[in-house]
């Protein structure tokens, strides 16, 4: 796919309400821009984009890995904006099973399903990609986010595909749930 920029995101929480965050929380976004070759017309398959994602994923986890520096990825999620000559589908055609399966290559293996979300905008756009654990979904700490805004992007003709990273829960959690010390990864649930 023509990739018109690579845009990398990343955001360190040292303490929250006045109380230090051991380890930090290190959230990280990577989003590749590129030409929507189905903007302006109805195509029924969606194919080609789907193909086209296993090597664009593999360019953006990688610096994703590398701006999570020594910090192993705990959670993660998958965001994607279609500029408005798209359809959301063509977005999600990037998103698949595919892409998941590059995201969790990266990190060294996954077993839970990658939340995601995708829409149509016009440029500067704000879209919040959903943070999970990668083995368990049921880990309530690691419900999070991150949220981007892509200034000029994507135009009419353009798809952002977003991957996005942590290396924690959210800081100070105390609501509950299956804890990470609990995780027995064997159904992506729990």
């Amino acid at each position: 796919m023509e990739v018109r920029k690579i845009v990398t995101f990343a955001e360190d929480t040292l303490n929250e309400s006045g109380k230090a965050a051991e380890p930090l929380l290190r959230k990280v976004a990577v989003v590749a821009v590129v030409k929507n070759p189905f903007a302006g017309k109805y195509v029924q398959d969606l194919a080609p984009l789907t193909k086209a994602s296993e090597e664009l994923g593999r360019r953006i986890t990688s610096i994703g890995m590398a701006a999570m520096g020594e910090l192993a990825v705990q959670s993660y999620g998958k965001a994607g904006l279609v500029g408005v000559a798209g359809e959301q589908e063509h977005a999600v055609a990037m998103l698949t099973t595919v892409y998941g399966n590059v995201m969790r290559e990266a990190v060294g293996g996954g077993k839970a399903w990658i939340s995601s979300m995708t829409k149509r905008v016009g440029p500067g756009e704000t879209i919040d990609i959903p943070l999970a654990h990668k083995d368990a979904l049921y880990v309530r700490s690691h419900y999070d986010g991150i949220t981007l805004t892509l200034h000029d992007a994507p135009l009419p003709d353009e798809i952002a595909i977003i991957a996005a990273f942590a290396n924690r829960g959210r800081i100070n959690h105390r609501v509950g749930g299956l804890a990470v010390s609990e995780i027995k990864g064997q159904d992506g649930l729990v």
